[in-house]
């Protein structure tokens, strides 16, 4: 017969051996904890805060030690929904911001407030507030700079106890009132036409002035051709009558042949629509006589055959 005591003491001994094992494996599963790279762990020992785990094998005492939920040390970003903010002009606006912030001291983030992310939206909305509260529409609209760092400076010191660091404030989006962006709307297409109607106007303007200017410019270089014109004309006139007063004083020329000239230019003369009466001057009714002298002499000179044939012979 199988001895009934002999087996239950082994079954108790097995027994014994497997909850043993599972012991063993759970005080090593609780007393090692890997913590990931840019994580933290807050350890508690028997109720207090004793140490932050790095990441990496962190050894800790079983059944004592407690790590609390892992901390993620880098940089976030969260965006707020729009919050209403009133202006100094008593317009209601509705902003958008995104905060860019980082937990530095894993520590004072969990002890020092019990919600950090909460803390620091309900502290972006209250300085938001206090900040655009003294900007008009207009200021609030074009200062954003200026406002992110008033934000960023409070949210800043307000959060350095929490092991916080916030590094920037953004200002997403900015939506007055929808009767106010019509306002706005016909103000700038009404800027936008006077902008517009200034520039033609200059345009036009500058336009005429180069016209008149090029005219008055043409006029002035015509002008100066003309001159330059009437000036090289009457020196050729010059130069010519010169040459030919020359040659008439070198060719030392007698009445005669100056009478002769003068009928040459008569028709010449004559030729002009404007020639109603001649003066002809004594000095040429002189010499026309003289012409008809000379020419009546030179007939004399050489007497005609039928004259010569009429004379009689000589004794």
């Amino acid at each position: 017969m199988v001895d009934v005591g002999a087996f239950v003491g082994q079954i108790f001994v097995i027994a014994l051996l497997v909850v043993l094992a599972i012991f063993v494996i759970v005080v090593l599963f609780r007393s090692i904890r890997i913590i990931p790279q840019a994580y933290a762990g807050v350890v508690e020992r028997l109720g207090r805060y004793q140490r932050t785990l790095s990441p990496g094998l962190n050894l800790l005492v079983p059944f004592i030690d407690r790590v609390l939920p892992l901390v993620d040390m880098r940089e976030q970003v969260v965006s707020f929904p729009p919050q209403p903010v009133i202006t100094e002009d008593n317009l209601v606006v509705s902003i958008d911001t995104v905060v860019y912030f980082q937990v530095t001291d894993a520590r004072a983030a969990t002890y020092e407030i019990n919600n950090y992310l909460g803390a620091v939206e309900q502290l972006t909305t209250t300085t938001l507030r206090n900040v655009v509260g003294g900007l008009n529409l207009e200021e609030a609209l074009t200062s954003r700079d200026n406002i992110n760092g008033q934000l960023r400076i409070v949210l800043d010191e307000a959060t350095g106890k929490w092991g916080i660091r916030v590094s920037r404030v953004e200002l997403k989006a900015i939506d007055p009132p929808t009767s106010i962006q019509d306002s706005m709307e016909k103000q700038m297409r009404a800027e936008r036409d006077r902008r517009a109607a200034i520039l033609t106007a200059e345009g036009s303007k500058q336009s005429q002035i180069l016209e008149a200017e090029g005219r008055r410019q043409a006029e002035i270089l015509k002008a100066e051709g003309d001159k330059q014109a009437q000036i090289l004309r009457a020196e050729g006139e010059s130069a010519a009558i010169q040459s030919v007063f020359q040659a008439i004083h070198e060719g030392n020329p007698d009445e005669k042949l100056l009478a002769y000239q003068y009928l040459q230019t008569l028709p010449k003369i004559s030729d002009s629509a404007s020639s109603k009466l001649w003066i002809i001057p004594s000095e040429f009714t002189e010499a026309l006589k003289s012409m008809s002298a000379g020419f009546a002499g030179r007939r004399d000179d050489h007497p005609t055959p039928s004259a010569e044939r009429s004379a009689p012979p000589a004794p």
